[in-house]
């Protein structure tokens, strides 16, 4: 059974608190794990959460700032000693090769080979996803150090109509062959096309976007997401702050998710300046920008990806 969720590993922002972890976010995609920044204590995390090393197909690195890439060591070391056979794509700024390197290669252990490193570099570079039930393409931030968001998209696909099959005499391996060639010769004679006999079903897609200012690479990845998972390190009253620093509030992610019509609005990345008791405000403040349903995450929550949209894009 194909499942497709977001399991939160981490939700901190620079600095863990005992109710917070760095950041770690895998993003469970019909078979495949898309695990995105590993901050310090993931593997662990990844233990607590009921996944493992073989669970992890891509590791997606935002940005070379420690409380996003310091679990990398312990993931890349317990997918070699897990034995993991399947290749496990990871992909990073080209421009913090030398930092990757050095996560990479942390200490020594008995090295795996399924890793190929995926450097990505430009505004925007989509990636060769090969077989797999997705497209993804890593799109520039605005952040002091060179940082990228990643937007994972499915594939539109078609739904059948049974009655406009049965009306046209289309029924068994001839259903298959219009899928695949878009026509098909009926008993009767008669041309029959997809578009006759199906309608649009719009792909699945999911944006993460982390540490950032307001940029038009944020508004870019989350135009028209299912689900948006987007930092908010900041309430508004500190938004002088989070442009100094590079980051977002809780209303300006809101307002991008307004904005880019988001079906479900995924806050984290909270900074430790705030107590748990601040929580509320977070939701309260980006509730005022948004209507549609938003998820203030906590550790090891499991979000599920919102239902399908109908044919022409309707909720």
């Amino acid at each position: 059974m194909s499942v497709r969720d977001l399991l939160v590993l981490g939700s901190a922002s620079a600095v863990p608190t005992k109710a917070r972890n760095h950041n770690g976010y895998l993003l469970r995609w019909d078979g495949h794990g898309l695990l995105f920044d590993p901050g310090e204590g993931t593997q662990r995390q990844m233990t607590y959460a009921g996944v493992s090393a073989t669970d992890v197909t891509w590791i997606c690195v935002t940005h070379f700032h420690g409380d996003h890439c310091l679990g990398v060591p312990g993931i890349v070391q317990r997918i070699a000693r897990d034995g993991v056979e399947h290749p496990v794509d990871a992909v990073f700024p080209a421009s913090g090769a030398a930092y990757w390197a050095r996560l990479r290669h942390a200490s020594a252990f008995r090295d795996t080979g399924v890793i190929r490193e995926r450097p990505v570099s430009g505004e925007r570079m989509p990636l060769d996803t090969g077989d797999a039930p997705f497209r993804l393409v890593a799109r520039r931030l605005s952040h002091p150090v060179e940082a990228y968001g990643y937007r994972l998209e499915e594939p539109d696909g078609v739904t059948m109509l049974s009655g406009e099959l049965a009306a046209r005499g289309v029924r068994g391996p001839l259903v298959r062959r219009l899928q695949q060639d878009g026509r098909v010769t009926a008993p009767d004679g008669r041309t029959v096309t997809l578009e006759e006999c199906g309608v649009t079903r719009p792909g699945q897609k999911v944006a993460f976007v982390m540490d950032t200012r307001l940029c038009d690479g944020v508004r870019e990845l989350a135009d028209g997401v299912d689900m948006l998972v987007i930092e908010s390190t900041y309430l508004d009253e500190d938004a002088a702050l989070a442009a100094e620093y590079g980051h977002l509030t809780a209303a300006q992610a809101a307002r991008v998710a307004a904005d880019a019509g988001v079906r479900h609005l995924v806050l984290t990345h909270f900074s430790e300046r705030y107590r748990a008791e601040d929580e509320p405000r977070f939701a309260a403040e980006a509730a005022k920008a948004f209507d549609g349903e938003i998820t203030l995450v906590h550790d090891l929550d499991r979000i599920a990806m919102p239902r399908r949209r109908t044919s022409g894009g309707g909720a």
